[in-house]
């Protein structure tokens, strides 16, 4: 959980406000903790890779196929505060990618947010060769 502590409690909270941060991402720790479990599920094409340093876990890399679709996605990239910018993430991505190719993708997805927190999996990204649509998401508290 601490991986994703920074942006909830140290971007996100602080730019939307409390009311927002109430109503979308308030039970994030608990969202994680529901989530997490699936995000391994081979037969529907889900799957999850841990990367290691030194027998320490570094971070892990959660993605999905569609082979019908020729599409596979990364839906979570998660590398723990000590091991960033340490390629750990570049190797969880690099990885995935390789693994969906193996399986029939042509194509892979991958988002991130546009905030400060988000700059590094941007850079990483378009260093992996990824090109970037533009997506604006707005809220507004009522």
């Amino acid at each position: 959980m601490t991986t994703f502590e920074p942006f909830y409690e140290g971007s996100f909270r602080p730019t939307m406000g409390e009311a927002i941060f109430a109503v979308q991402h308030a039970d994030w720790r608990e969202e994680y903790a529901r989530t997490i479990p699936g995000l391994h599920a081979p037969g529907a094409g889900k799957y999850v890779d841990v990367g290691e340093v030194e027998g320490t876990v570094a971070g892990f890399v959660s993605w999905q196929i569609d082979v019908a679709r020729e599409h596979g996605e990364i839906s979570i990239l998660a590398v723990a505060s000590g091991h960033r910018r340490a390629r750990v993430g570049r190797q969880l991505c690099e990885h995935a990618m390789a693994r969906m190719k193996n399986l029939g993708a042509r194509i892979v997805e991958i988002g991130t947010g546009g905030d400060a927190f988000h700059a590094p999996a941007r850079s990483l990204y378009e260093s992996l060769g990824c090109a970037q649509i533009a997506v604006a998401v707005y809220f507004k508290e009522l």
